[in-house]
């Protein structure tokens, strides 16, 4: 079985609701008897694979399905699993037309399931979970590729402003706080141990930071698979999973997604291992060139700067996991599967570096 399909099985459907996950489901439908125009029980309630950060539920009724993501019980970090932003920027985008799942309601009261928590439609169509849109004839598949780039041009050509996000996050040093904040998680994480090529890449990138972009709002995590397409055409019906979305470079967000291009797939949706002229795909050239056409850019002059940080910020992720494996704190087989491709992420960033050397 492909990576690809491990990670579709792993993260499609509905479960019963897990153990330690279950809630006061009477309370639930009283609050949306109060709060959600048009709620109608009986409800019952499964809960989503995916969506392990926030837990994330299908609630059903005779008359509608909604989404409900609500902060995972338990003591939690400050600031972490921040479900009122999510709510905050997906109504924001709503109102701009930008395709995202409409919000019905936010509650910030602990009291009626035990944690914050939002309902949204439930938007049905297509996730594709290979890169490589393997489903879809090779003669349709640039259409796919040209919907997902203008959705990302569409979102950055969004002023925060506009839409009310202007103090969502913090307004310029984008890099800086970032490639500071990845470098004390790698350097403090001591269990997970120092690598030469991310000692590099720390010292590196804050003598290599290009000029400052525009501030734009940034998705932060945009991937095929973080995206429904409609049921039969190659268009982005909702982007989906806003949790790491803020104010920040557009060039990064953008350089992130293209990203694909150089991902083995086995670490996340990729084509690091695909010829895209055999497939009918763009090339990453012309992935490039498309957006700064529909964005009004002359291109991209520090790409490959982009791709390096990109790939650092991964690579310090998965060294926190390497390091909460070690501790006995991440157990799952998922997280000792991902530590084994820290080392590859390493390399893919160090050779991004030396692309700009």
């Amino acid at each position: 079985m492909t990576s690809a399909a491990v990670s579709a099985d792993a993260n499609t459907g509905t479960t019963p609701v897990r153990a330690g996950f279950g809630f006061d489901e009477v309370a639930l439908a009283a609050w949306m008897k109060a709060h959600v125009a048009g709620f109608g029980g009986p409800l019952s309630l499964r809960q989503f694979k995916g969506g392990q950060s926030n837990p994330t539920y299908q609630l059903v009724t005779p008359g509608k399905t909604y989404v409900l993501r609500r902060k995972p019980p338990g003591k939690l970090a400050r600031g972490a699993h921040a479900v009122d932003r999510e709510a905050r920027v997906l109504r924001a985008l709503a109102k701009a037309g930008f395709p995202v799942a409409r919000v019905y309601g936010l509650c910030t009261d602990d009291s009626v399931i035990g944690s914050w928590f939002y309902i949204m439609e439930m938007v049905e169509g297509r996730i594709f979970w290979n890169a490589s849109f393997p489903e879809i004839a090779a003669t349709e598949r640039p259409a796919y590729f040209w919907a997902m780039n203008d959705t990302l041009a569409r979102l950055h050509m969004i002023a925060p402003e506009a839409v009310g996000l202007q103090d969502y996050g913090r307004a310029g040093n984008y890099f800086e706080r970032q490639i500071s904040r990845w470098s004390r998680s790698y350097l403090d994480d001591t269990d997970a141990g120092l690598d030469p090529g991310m000692d590099r890449l720390v010292e590196w990138l804050p003598t290599a930071i290009p000029p400052a972009a525009e501030t734009r709002i940034v998705h932060g995590d945009f991937r095929c698979d973080n995206l429904i397409f409609h049921p039969t055409e190659p268009r982005v019906i909702a982007v989906l999973d806003w949790e790491l979305s803020t104010l920040g470079c557009p060039l990064a967000d953008f350089t992130y997604h293209a990203m694909m291009y150089r991902m083995p797939p086995e670490i996340v949706a990729g084509l690091g291992d695909v010829d895209p002229a055999s497939l009918n795909i763009p090339t990453e050239e012309e992935y490039i060139a498309r957006y700064c056409a529909t964005t009004g850019r002359r291109g991209i002059p520090d790409y490959t700067f982009y791709v390096a940080f990109n790939f650092f910020r991964m690579a310090a992720i998965f060294h926190g996991i390497k390091g909460r494996v070690i501790r006995g704190q991440a157990a799952s087989p998922h997280s000792v599967a991902r530590v084994k491709h820290y080392p590859k992420l390493v390399r893919l960033a160090v050779e991004a570096a030396d692309e700009c050397l």
